[in-house]
């Protein structure tokens, strides 16, 4: 949805004895002065330019009235540079969108609920069409960094060169990242593209573009320290999960899934691994934790080559590989191998040696994403 398209619906949104502020900042100052008298409904407007990073505020939205902070004109983006990008701290309601972040020295975009121990997680946040560049370059350092979000969505954002994850979640629920393009860099240590942890639940991550995303393209699941969960009893990573519709190319692994109970892997077109199509890890130890499990893999499209996947699925100790399901994807060795992948469970309709331009798009994301 475009720039126009988006204030006609937040205006039709708003009551018609609500008249919502459009306030047009210039400068550091005038930018601080706005976000700390920010009211729901308020729209704030950076005219192109450069603002100084460190940004650390709590906004306070309403259901049908969010903050709004984004672009003056979004075709000439403002830069938020340096130190730690922008940071929304226990927020409701707030809109982010048609800002460049760049060059921050930690997270570029941090959006949480204000702590583990907070009352109510951060709920209706949107993200959309932002540009997250050179994030880090070393550490635990992501390109969006959330923690604690419900009813959330990151849309149409572009995340290139991280330290930690492109886009990582802690305890996040009900959330969709759709069409994002995410794409390493040299010199970023870049762990990987998306993550979910912590908790996280019912995530759908759909039609994104990944470009040597990391060492793993998505992390389904994760380890994380028993205090930063939310809710702080999960007996899981990550549950509930769907990836679908992604292409995804290059990265050591396309999908680790790691101390997850329960996900879908679907539609998805994989393109040349480095090393291993898929892993099947756990890594959080504590006794409460469901072991990972319950996954199915369907109708993916993966193209690899035996010079670099001698291991179809990389399989760690403490683990339920035999409750994956495998059914209907299309296997394709670009050196001419044809023999059907080595498999935890048997895979049902499998498709194995034939070109992938006979799927006539019922495989994979290819066609979705070709123009992206």
């Amino acid at each position: 949805m475009n720039f126009i398209a988006r204030s006609a619906c937040l205006f039709l949104s708003i009551p018609s004895f609500v008249a919502a502020e459009h306030i047009v900042v210039r400068t550091d100052d005038e930018l601080a002065a706005a976000l700390r008298a920010a009211k729901p409904g308020d729209e704030i407007r950076l005219t192109s330019g450069t603002y100084r990073g460190g940004i650390h505020v709590t906004l306070a939205g309403a259901k049908d009235k969010p903050i709004v902070l984004t672009s003056d004109d979004p075709t000439q983006k403002a830069v938020i540079d340096g130190r730690s990008g922008l940071h929304l701290a226990g927020s409701n309601y707030v809109t982010v969108s048609d800002l460049r972040i760049r060059g921050s020295t930690g997270n570029g975009l941090n959006i949480d609920d204000g702590g583990a121990d907070a009352a109510e997680r951060a709920v209706g946040i949107r993200v959309l069409d932002c540009e997250i560049i050179d994030t880090g370059p070393k550490g635990n350092t992501d390109g969006i960094k959330l923690s604690g979000l419900k009813d959330f969505e990151i849309t149409g954002c572009t995340v290139e060169g991280w330290g930690g994850s492109a886009i990582d979640m802690v305890g996040c629920a009900d959330g969709v990242i759709d069409g994002c393009s995410i794409t390493g860099k040299d010199g970023f240590d870049q762990s990987s593209g998306v993550q979910m942890k912590g908790g996280t639940t019912r995530i759908t991550v759909k039609q994104n573009r990944f470009s040597n995303a990391g060492s793993r393209a998505l992390n389904v699941g994760g380890s994380t320290g028993l205090a930063y969960f939310r809710p702080k009893d999960a007996a899981y990573e990550a549950k509930e999960i769907t990836v679908e519709n992604n292409l995804i190319e290059g990265s050591e692994t396309a999908v680790a899934f790691v101390g997850v109970d329960g996900a879908v892997f679907r539609n998805n077109t994989i393109k040349q691994p480095g090393k291993w199509v898929m892993r099947i890890l756990q890594e959080s130890r504590d006794a409460r934790f469901a072991t990972c499990r319950n996954v199915i893999f369907e109708r993916n499209l993966i193209e690899y080559s035996r010079q670099s996947v001698r291991t179809f699925v990389n399989i760690g100790p403490d683990t339920q590989p035999e409750t994956f399901v495998f059914k209907s994807n299309w296997w394709w060795c670009v050196d001419g191998a044809t023999a059907k992948p080595d498999l935890p469970a048997p895979e049902t309709d499998g498709v194995y040696g034939r070109d992938p331009k006979e799927a006539a798009g019922n495989y994979g994301a290819a066609e979705q994403l070709a123009d992206r």
